[in-house]
């Protein structure tokens, strides 16, 4: 090589190095990675899988067990457009969970297990068109829960369990043009909810059990003068739950006076009452009325929205208002606990539905004077008694082995003498029995055959008119029976026979019994 090459090719390097393309980006394993998108889906993945390139615009991670979004787990990906993660386990999204996707146009979180948005889960998605939220367990759409979505487009939350739609839910969504609320579980919904919706072009309402009452008016006669062209034929047929008189009947075929409200009527016993420092209160506030009011207890002493220093709730009141104001459908219970001097004053129940409002006043009056629970004397002693052994004292442990096995001998033997008693007495009474009893009815005799012996195979067995057993001889069979004729037998002197003589067969007899 010449001289001076090296230095050459020194000065060569860097531009040559510069003229290769850059290396790919790593791909997650398992996934498939192709121009900008990436392919995650059905891999039982339970987490946001890392190594995803920073470039990718499409990403597909449906059908997997992701339960959670990972704080940062999306930060990488800010030229991500649209995101698939539909068929997961998400129960939950946190404030700001895609504040890194400026660029985001299409977000799927259809058939996961939401029960709640929380405010500001979709701060940072300015552009986003596309919203799909159906098949989740959204039970409420609380106000201002879509505010940061300008531009959104569609709004998919069908088959959702949504009771509660408030009236500023859909507010921000200036641009959205369908609206699916179908399948859900509304009873009603204010003409105020879908205000601020000033380009929609499909509302899709069936499905639902709707509570026909005045509260719906609005929603009939807009129908009817204009909104019918945001209904398909099929949407058009919003059916009616309740009351029953209405029930299966559409809206737009009920007259407007049938549509009634009752205004609610409200109880609270008693409206004034005297308290102890230190005790626990609790007032029941009861209302009637239809559609079923919703009650309210507040302090009037604070504004309306809470009660900032009063440890005060609702019995049955949702979680996350505060422990300070709540509402329950029907019937209100106060509670108050831990009574100090702040908690005295005037309160309110307020029980309100479509049909009005109704107020009652309630007087709280605490007692400074703290009262000191009086002790119960204590009981007398026992009188002084003489140690016994108790059944499980050491003492009676020890002598109830020895004493065990005598009291099972003597059982044993009384119970052998009972029943050799026992015995001994059922046997004399049959005896007794006999001896006792007519010979016709119950004793047993014997008639022995004077006119000759018989053999067994002569008698025969028959019954009398009372049904006695006896046996009777029949003369026509053979007395003998046919063979060999035995040989005579012979006999001593001493047993009175006479030698050579046969010896006569069994002789039968008659017993009757």
């Amino acid at each position: 090589m010449a001289p001076g090459t090296p230095a050459l090719l020194l000065l060569l390097l860097p531009p040559l190095l510069l003229s290769f393309p850059p290396r790919a980006a790593t791909c997650p394993a398992a996934c498939r990675c192709y121009s900008a998108t990436v392919e995650c889906g059905a891999l039982r993945l339970h987490v946001v899988p890392p190594g995803i390139p920073p470039g990718t615009q499409t990403l597909f991670l449906q059908d997997n067990n992701i339960s959670r979004l990972e704080p940062g787990a999306l930060a990488p990906l800010a030229a991500l457009r649209r995101l698939y993660l539909h068929n997961n386990s998400l129960r939950a999204l946190e404030s700001g969970a895609f504040r890194a996707q400026p660029r985001l146009l299409e977000l799927a979180l259809t058939g996961n297990r939401l029960r709640g948005l929380r405010g500001g889960a979709f701060a940072g998605l300015a552009q986003l068109r596309v919203l799909y939220l159906a098949g989740n367990q959204l039970a409420r759409l609380l106000d201002f829960t879509f505010l940061h979505l300008p531009r959104l487009q569609e709004l998919h939350l069908q088959e959702n369990n949504i009771e509660l739609l408030e009236d500023q839910a859909l507010a921000g969504l200036s641009s959205l043009a369908l609206l699916d609320l179908s399948r859900n579980q509304l009873g009603t919904i204010s003409q105020e909810a879908l205000q601020p919706l000033a380009s929609l072009q499909v509302l899709r309402l069936t499905e639902n059990p709707w509570r026909c009452d005045c509260a719906l008016h609005w929603l009939g006669t807009w129908i009817k003068q204009g909104g019918q062209r945001l209904l398909s034929s099929r949407d058009k047929k919003i059916m009616c739950a309740e009351p029953p008189r209405l029930a299966l009947q559409s809206l737009l075929d009920i007259a407007r006076s049938s549509l009634i409200c009752i205004p609610p009527s409200v109880h609270v016993q008693p409206l004034e009452l005297t308290a102890n420092l230190g005790e626990d209160l609790r007032v029941a506030c009861q209302a009637s009325g239809y559609p079923q009011p919703l009650v309210t207890w507040r302090k009037v002493s604070q504004p309306r929205e809470g009660w900032p220093q009063d440890q005060a709730r609702l019995k049955g009141a949702a979680p996350g208002m505060g422990g300070h104001a709540a509402s329950d459908m029907g019937s209100g219970m106060l509670f108050l606990t831990n009574i100090t001097l702040a908690h005295a004053g005037k309160y309110e129940c307020e029980a309100s539905n479509a049909g009005g409002a109704a107020r009652v006043p309630f007087r709280l009056l605490v007692n400074a004077s703290r009262q000191q629970p009086q002790q119960p004397a204590p009981p007398p002693a026992p009188a002084a008694r003489e140690p016994r052994n108790e059944a499980g004292s050491m003492a009676f442990r020890a002598l109830g082995l020895a004493t065990q096995t005598a009291v099972a001998a003597a059982i044993a033997l009384l119970a052998l003498t009972a029943l050799l008693l026992a015995a001994m007495i059922c046997r004399r009474r049959r005896r007794r029995k006999k001896a006792r009893g007519p010979p016709a009815e119950g004793a047993l005799f014997v008639n022995d055959y004077s006119d000759g012996p018989c053999t067994f195979a002569q008698l025969e067995e028959l019954r009398d008119e009372r049904g006695h057993e006896m046996f009777v001889i029949d003369r026509s069979k053979p007395l003998f029976a046919e063979g060999p004729a035995e040989a005579p037998v012979d006999r001593g002197p001493g047993e009175g026979a006479a030698p050579g003589l046969r010896v006569p067969p069994p002789v039968a007899y008659e017993i009757r019994g």
